[in-house]
């Protein structure tokens, strides 16, 4: 009897052991298409039969975007996709599921090296770090440079208390500031007195956070969740932090608000402004969390072939497996 068939479709760089087991069990193919319509070929030829693909973001330079008209092409035989990620907003996700093909993505594995850059980029704002750093190379020493705050006595407030969000409340438990949330569903009291924070609503987060905290996926309903109206009512001189998403932010109106004294493809007019400290996409960009990404992503796949269920189903396809750790 023939092994169920796996395709690696992109970067692989540190689980080779684990890879190496599954091996053992399954047949493990990788991606030599090199662009959309050689894929979708593939796909008719040499990866039909395949029942699992391991996606990793990257192979989106050959593949193009997972929509549905990728999907559309997807063989026959597949029944499942690992994505190696936590965010999948650029992934067709419902089209996925009415050709009856689930996905898994690696929440978990991401938080602590977010959760740290978001630490970076708060002290960094806080302190001027930006400023100082080109102040110094332009030979001024520390002429110009705006005098900084303290995080110790600030509100802080985290809009999307999931896994990174409850990082973030972690490493920055230690600073003295208040912490307060707002998610769509609230957490249990016992979680809100690990972390010592306060839930409040989204409006009272707005108003009262000296620094917010943006640490939630991408979607429908967040897109642009911050744009004019929400800034009108932050505070002047709030800091505002996003991990997330860049589109969770209305980017036009971030600009505009910045200018009044408020805090992907960039806005140019971000790339300019001395107050926007910006990084890429650098948040789980080390070696420890591309290997237990990659680790989640290839237990996701085992699981899958042996037990047809799926450790870490995305948030849409997790009623189709009650038994996933989520």
């Amino acid at each position: 009897m023939s092994k169920p068939r796996v395709l690696i479709c992109g970067s692989l760089r540190f689980a080779y052991a684990d890879l190496a087991k599954l091996q053992e069990k399954y047949e493990i193919e990788h991606m030599t298409s090199k662009s959309r319509e050689e894929f979708f070929e593939d796909c008719k030829g040499k990866y039909e039969g395949i029942s699992v693909i391991y996606r990793h973001p990257d192979s989106q330079r050959h593949t193009g975007p997972f929509n549905k008209e990728l999907i559309d092409h997807l063989p026959k035989s597949l029944k499942f996709v690992c994505l190696n990620g936590a965010g999948y907003d650029a992934i067709d996700v419902n089209a996925a599921a009415e050709r009856g093909i689930y996905m898994s993505n690696t929440p978990g594995a991401v938080d602590a090296g977010t959760a740290d850059i978001t630490v970076i980029l708060l002290l960094m704002a806080c302190r001027n770090i930006r400023q100082s750093m080109d102040a110094l190379r332009d030979g001024r020493w520390n002429n110009g440079v705006s005098m900084g705050r303290n995080p110790e006595g600030k509100v802080l407030g985290i809009l999307g208390m999931g896994g990174i969000g409850k990082a973030v409340a972690e490493r920055l438990a230690g600073f003295g500031m208040t912490i307060q949330y707002h998610n769509r569903k609230r957490v249990d009291p016992e979680v809100e007195k690990q972390y010592n924070v306060n839930y409040v609503d989204f409006d009272t987060l707005l108003t009262t956070s000296d620094i917010i905290s943006l640490n939630l996926p991408l979607n429908k309903n967040t897109r642009h969740i911050i744009s004019t109206k929400e800034f009108a009512k932050m505070k002047d001189g709030v800091i505002i932090i996003n991990t997330a998403r860049g589109a969770v932010i209305d980017e036009t109106a971030l600009v505009k608000a910045m200018e009044a004294g408020k805090e992907p493809k960039i806005h140019p007019g971000l790339l300019q402004h001395p107050q926007a400290i910006l990084l890429p996409h650098i948040g789980t960009n080390t070696k420890e969390s591309q290997l237990d990404m990659e680790q989640l992503t290839l237990s996701n796949v085992d699981a899958c072939l042996s037990s047809g269920n799926l450790i870490t189903p995305v948030a849409e396809h997790k009623k189709f497996f009650p038994s996933s750790r989520l």
